[in-house]
């Protein structure tokens, strides 16, 4: 096509978006002509990073899973999700999310957004300090002079003392958390997309090492609701699309389209929900540790179900590429995470064992019930796990319980 034939279908284009304006018709036409159109190559990137991304979480935090399901250190007890505590979850994340709708309906989006900056702000940093924590126990040497710090709030007279803050911590602690306060007023200045992935991957790691389910039945339960769900919610009504795009908190990994044009200034973003990526990874991880339980060289159900949510995922995003509208990954997800799987089983005839299977029983035999909120108290490690938790699946009253220094 020529330039002078080019000319007049632009012409046509602003002149149909004037016929289509209101009192705000000016902006409209500035939108309408810069609008930017994505290329292939700027797609496949951002589509390739968010499912790179996702994999990281679900990969390391179910590894991360067995070792803290071993562990003894009571600052690394995992929260166990019963099949009580998975019925409920979709009918507690329905009103949870119909409350954050209603908010953004009633309220000041920025008011709301201003709050919910601040609460994530602790809670990320708590978060990216605990998976920073092993990696500053390799990086400084057995000489390094480690101090042990401890932060107590108490309330009452001596004999009738309570305590409400007992924070333990030494130097690579603080220094995990200097560091994560760093991306932390980053990310509360900025906003900018890498402090929030940054965030996002450190709250899904936690949430795929610490959230254990106790048995494959218990698991199913959970994917089978938030597969009705994520349906409903998305097809059904535009409270999760609307909800998603009002909510400026690192609860999402996004990646932009344009990075190839804009570089790090980009902003037409693509973005996967960490529900996305934790709800299946606690499956997966629970899959691992019956690896293990099996006490084989082989990890076939970890790695299975680990190709299954790969093929889901970029089923997903080849649906929503094909026809330009947002899918609940669940319904792709759930499906592949539970199918591939039991096939297995039933291919090797080990089908009953992985349904008789307990991870309460066979490597946390202490594990606690997730049926009240962790004491604010312990190392940032466990404290970051205590509040992943509490933002995640936690519902009930107060319990208080002492935490020893982190171990790790």
């Amino acid at each position: 096509m020529s330039e002078t034939e080019q000319i007049p279908e632009a012409v046509a284009a602003v002149l149909e978006a004037l016929n289509n304006t209101d009192s705000n018709g000016t902006e409209q036409v500035l939108n309408a002509t810069a609008k930017f159109v994505a290329s292939p190559e700027g797609t496949a990137l951002a589509y390739g990073s968010l499912v790179f991304m996702a994999l990281l979480p679900i990969y390391f935090g179910a590894l991360r899973s067995v070792t803290c399901s071993k562990s003894k250190n009571a600052s690394d007890m995992p929260e166990t999700i019963t099949s009580r505590d998975a019925a409920r979850f979709p009918i507690i994340a329905s009103c949870t999310l119909f409350g954050l709708y209603l908010f953004f309906k009633v309220f000041s989006q920025e008011y709301i957004n201003m709050l919910l900056s601040i609460y994530f702000f602790g809670l990320g940093v708590l978060a990216l300090s605990h998976i920073m924590s092993p990696l500053m126990s390799r990086i400084f040497p057995a000489s390094f002079p480690n101090k042990q710090f401890q932060l107590l709030f108490t309330q009452g007279s001596e004999e009738a003392k309570e305590e409400i803050v007992n924070y333990e911590f030494d130097t690579k602690n603080l220094l995990c958390l200097i560091i994560s306060s760093v991306v932390g007023v980053w990310y509360l200045l900025k906003k900018h997309w890498i402090a929030n992935n940054l965030f996002g991957l450190a709250f899904a790691l936690n949430g795929v090492e610490l959230l254990h389910l106790n048995n494959v039945s218990t698991g199913c339960i959970l994917l089978g609701g938030l597969f009705v769900y994520d349906v409903f919610w998305v097809f059904g009504t535009n409270v999760m699309v609307t909800v998603a795009k009002s909510f400026e908190a690192p609860i999402k990994l996004v990646f932009p389209q344009d990075l190839l044009e804009r570089g790090l200034d980009a902003s037409n973003f693509a973005m996967l929900g960490l529900g996305d990526i934790v709800i299946p990874g606690i499956f997966i991880a629970l899959l691992l540790r019956f690896d293990v339980s099996l006490k084989k060289q082989s990890k076939t159900y970890f790695y299975s179900s680990f190709l299954a949510y790969i093929f889901g995922l970029g089923l997903t995003i080849f649906v929503m590429h094909t026809f330009k509208h947002a899918q609940p990954a669940l319904l792709y997800l759930v499906p592949a995470c539970i199918g591939f799987p039991c096939l297995v089983a039933l291919v090797k005839g080990e089908l009953t064992e992985l349904f008789s299977f307990e991870s309460s029983e066979e490597v946390l035999p202490a594990s606690p019930r997730l049926t009240s909120f962790p004491t604010v108290s312990g190392s940032p490690a466990s404290l970051a796990s205590s509040m992943d938790a509490v933002s995640m699946l936690t519902r009930s009253s107060p319990r208080r319980r002492r935490l020893q220094p982190n171990s790790m």
